[in-house]
């Protein structure tokens, strides 16, 4: 079988839907099965494929994070795609490459399959002003439903994402495919404590303060404010606990301002952008994941945290309810005294139970692997072609 990746980002690039197409793709290879992404790239100047990515020319767009967006018309590109002979195009994003991928899959009749990654309405403070949200949300609800119409089938990684097809008006079938995570790279296994230790000081962390870890873009839908005023109203400097905020985005400077004004500052770092490669040891030196988003659909970077044996802490979300299991790889929490008390109980556990509950976690994401992934992806596949 032969399966093309629409993506409208993708490596060098990172975020959530890249390490997912990532992962499928290196899955689906694993089990022989021949693969070319195809991805918009605002540095080439014409189609060219290269290591299975076809490389569409493109241009910068500064309100979408800054990444490529390409035309969703190309005869170049629809003869690259007819001479790679897909058996399912499989897309990944809602913009040009997706769109490219629809047109494709109806003038070359080949199955399509759309897996829905982002949930929109969080998101529509990016491009519409206030008293536009309301007519902007109802028109991303309609875009929502007429991709999903031309779709064979429809696929999300949390059972947050068939609640929004549902809100969009979309009736049909959504196989709910969780996220993988690179097992090999965040594992445990890898951890240097002298690489450990230098990051502490770099950050000037106490070599005894435990630490939770959010990892991600800082924008508003991630509510890392929330996360801020539940420290302040329940954590203390005797508590001897640090908040590591890792990544960049548009809030950062917002959220550095309110942690100075809550009178948290010397609780919390913000590192600002790690590259991935260099997450690994970051995650080892923390000792829990700690998120209070209510916007993403079975995190990678939390399933990158629990590779790394980190229980997680996450303000309950009843669609994602089945991600954290108490007492099993976290705890979720409702307020901030709940959030401190969880803190608190693993701070406190004696070193046995605690070596016990981080093995716990890693076993729950153990089935996460790209053979995992591109299984379950084939499942959808395999069902749509027999139709």
């Amino acid at each position: 079988m032969k399966i093309a990746l629409f993506t409208e980002t993708y490596l060098p690039h990172i975020n959530g839907v890249v390490t997912h197409v990532k992962i499928l793709k290196e899955g689906l290879e694993q089990l022989g099965y021949q693969v070319l992404v195809v991805t918009a790239d605002a540095d080439a100047q014409r189609h060219y494929i290269e290591n299975g990515v076809l490389h569409c020319p493109a241009h910068t767009s500064k309100r979408f994070y800054g990444y490529s967006l390409a035309k969703p018309i190309s005869r170049t590109r629809l003869k690259f795609i007819k001479e790679f002979a897909p058996d399912i195009i499989h897309i990944h994003n809602e913009f040009g490459i997706g769109l490219s991928g629809i047109l494709c899959a109806k003038l070359l009749k080949i199955p399509l399959v759309y897996t829905l990654h982002t949930m929109y309405d969080d998101y529509i403070y990016y491009i519409a002003p206030k008293p536009l949200v309301p007519t902007t949300t109802r028109l991303s609800h309609r875009y929502t439903k007429f991709l999903a119409v031309q779709a064979n089938a429809l696929t999300g990684p949390s059972k947050k994402c068939e609640e929004y097809f549902r809100l969009a008006g979309v009736d049909k079938d959504v196989s709910v495919i969780p996220n993988a995570v690179e097992l090999d790279q965040f594992a445990p296994k890898n951890f240097d404590d002298q690489v450990k230790a230098e990051l502490r000081i770099k950050h000037g962390i106490r070599p005894d303060a435990m630490v939770a870890c959010f990892v991600g873009r800082l924008g508003k839908e991630k509510s890392v404010d929330v996360l801020l005023d539940y420290w302040q109203q329940a954590i203390t400097p005797q508590d001897n606990m640090h908040l590591l905020v890792i990544g960049d985005g548009p809030s950062r400077p917002e959220l550095e301002r309110q942690a100075d004004d809550l009178g948290i500052a010397d609780m919390v770092t913000f590192t600002g952008k790690v590259p991935h490669e260099e997450l690994p040891p970051y995650y080892a030196l923390c000792d829990v994941y700690i998120t209070a988003s209510l916007s993403d659909t079975n995190s990678i970077s939390m399933l990158e945290g629990m590779c790394s044996g980190l229980p997680v802490l996450q303000r309950t979300d009843p669609l994602n309810a089945d991600q954290v299991r108490d007492g099993k790889n976290g705890y979720n929490f409702d307020s901030p005294q709940e959030m401190a008390d969880k803190l608190r109980q693993i701070q406190t556990m004696n070193p046995d139970t605690l070596a016990r509950f981080k093995e716990s976690v890693i076993d729950s994401i153990r089935n996460s692997g790209a053979r995992d992934l591109a299984n379950h992806t084939l499942a959808v596949y395999n069902k749509i072609l027999k139709k």
